[in-house]
């Protein structure tokens, strides 16, 4: 169906980019206001994707054209249930971190919060555009986008935080350049960016080995973006030298959205029967998430730093997403999907936990926990719902997501696979009860008395709140998983993979 009145899907992109630039602005003459207008483009971005996933539901696919002029001369907005679960995602984390940073960034970037306001917003368009476009090209635009305003966000954090920066911007450059190189590629032979006119060009040229190195090129693209193992090695710095605000926002959107795109590469632009047939990438893809899932299990484990360990648990669970994305089957598929949605809202969950904990005690070391349940209730329960729901213990989401991917993996017949994910779970377990040990029980060295004379001294209502809300999703989200799958994701299954 073709929306030409109202425009959603620009005004999904407009509305913060207009607020992104008129933020310093207003900032010249009160820093007040900056918070309430990010709020309140966030808070309007959240609405429109809401109407978006209305129309998706009611209608199906939206196709927005810019100026009326259609592909492959203009500038489409393609929205389909992929797309609007996506959007609604980035709005919901967006809103909720930034209600978590007014108190949060007073204290570890004070008198940077016009900056900081400004590029947030801006980086939450960029990854609202990744999701929205149905051009390549501009697709590389939006990527770009997002990707600069997260550098400038992360390069606010501590000390070490210029440098992990860097780092950042070194690797995410090449991973940019490997996707633009695929996009030009396909540009020379199909003369077309629009994803929907590329699904009926490419299938003739499937043996051309222009396309097959444009399609090895934007594998290697998103993998990076995404940090899939053996690519991952930006993604603990960047992560746990970010402001706590910056790693609540960018560790449950950065890399999911880049599995988005390698989703749409594999699954939409390209037919399934490419990525598992002609150049068959989908094997290797599951190999490689199976060893994410390990290789960050176990380097998680050897943190002693908790946002460290958070960073490399964040790579295992990469791993889990693009093994079901590679098993391309429709259990598989199903799986990895939501673990996006899972993990996003589990791992924002964690890091607001951990920038509340840092917050009041400015302590990050794991052994340095002890009684803190005592003092930050709230923040210490919502650390452990989150935590159950990453080793996968039921009714937390991140239980279902993993049933999936195990029935992907038996109907792949594949059980290698479903034994590397209970052993990543049993790894999970191990780096969270280190945790938990220290967070709830005593050690030999504090009596139970002591700890119970420790005062309660919980994080401020704005950054405990948006913490518990993230807890109490992640039960829902467990919850109403069916209704989730039924209603969204088994429609975003490719075609072939059955219903």
């Amino acid at each position: 169906m073709n929306i030409h009145n109202p425009p959603n899907p620009a005004l999904l992109i407009a509305i913060p980019l207009l607020t992104a630039l008129l933020i310093p602005v207003v900032g010249l003459w009160t820093k007040k206001l900056c918070f309430p207008m990010a709020l309140a483009a966030l808070g309007a971005a959240a609405f429109i994707a809401s109407l978006l996933a209305r129309q998706v539901f009611t209608f199906g696919t939206v196709n927005y054209y810019m100026g009326g002029w259609e592909p492959p001369w203009g500038i489409a907005f393609r929205i389909d249930y992929l797309s609007v679960m996506m959007e609604l995602l980035i709005t919901i984390v967006a809103v909720v971190v930034l209600v978590y940073t007014k108190k949060s960034i007073e204290q570890e970037i004070a008198g940077k919060e016009v900056h900081f306001y400004a590029i947030y917003v801006l980086l939450v368009m960029g990854l609202l555009g990744i999701v929205s476009t149905g051009d390549l090209f501009n697709l590389y635009v939006f990527l770009e986008i997002a990707s600069i305003t997260g550098y400038a966000l992360i390069a606010l954090g501590s000390d070490r935080a210029t440098f992990s920066a860097y780092r950042y911007v070194v690797v995410g450059t090449i991973g940019a350049c490997f996707y633009l190189l695929g996009v030009g590629y396909l540009y020379s032979v199909t003369g077309s960016l629009n994803m929907e006119d590329l699904m009926k060009l490419l299938p003739p040229l499937y043996e051309s080995k222009v396309v097959l190195v444009a399609f090895a090129f934007f594998i290697l693209g998103t993998g990076v973006k995404m940090a899939l193992f053996p690519l991952h090695f930006w993604l603990p710095d960047a992560y746990s030298d970010a402001p706590s605000a910056v790693s609540a926002l960018i560790a449950p959107t950065m890399t999911k959205t880049a599995a988005y795109v390698m989703i749409r590469v594999i699954y939409t632009v390209f037919e399934p029967r490419f990525a598992i047939e002609t150049l068959p990438v989908t094997e290797v893809l599951s190999w490689l998430g199976a060893a994410a899932m390990m290789a960050g299990s176990i380097m998680a484990i050897a943190q002693t730093d908790l946002k460290r360990m958070l960073a490399f648990s964040s790579v295992a669970q990469v791993g889990y997403i693009v093994l079901g994305v590679g098993l391309a089957n429709r259990m598989g598929f199903i799986g990895g999907v939501l673990h996006i949605v899972n993990h996003a809202f589990m791992k924002c969950c964690l890091f607001l936990a951990a920038g509340a904990i840092i917050y009041k005690t400015g302590i990050r070391s794991i052994k340095e926990f002890r009684g803190l349940y005592v003092k930050m209730p709230v923040t210490t329960a919502a650390f452990l719902v989150a935590a159950f729901s990453m080793i996968g213990i039921p009714p937390t989401c991140g239980f279902f997501s993993k049933v999936y991917l195990i029935m992907g993996a038996v109907d792949a017949n594949n059980y290698a696979f479903v034994g590397l994910i209970l052993v990543s779970s049993v790894l999970n377990l191990i780096y969270f009860i280190n945790v938990v040990k220290y967070m709830f029980f005593p050690g030999e060295r504090e009596s139970t008395r002591s700890i119970a004379q420790l005062k309660r001294d919980e994080a401020p209502l704005s950054m405990a709140v948006p913490t518990a809300v993230m807890a109490v999703a992640i039960v829902l989200l467990g919850l109403f998983n069916g209704d989730l799958i039924s209603n969204i994701i088994q429609h975003a299954v490719p075609a072939g993979f059955g219903r």
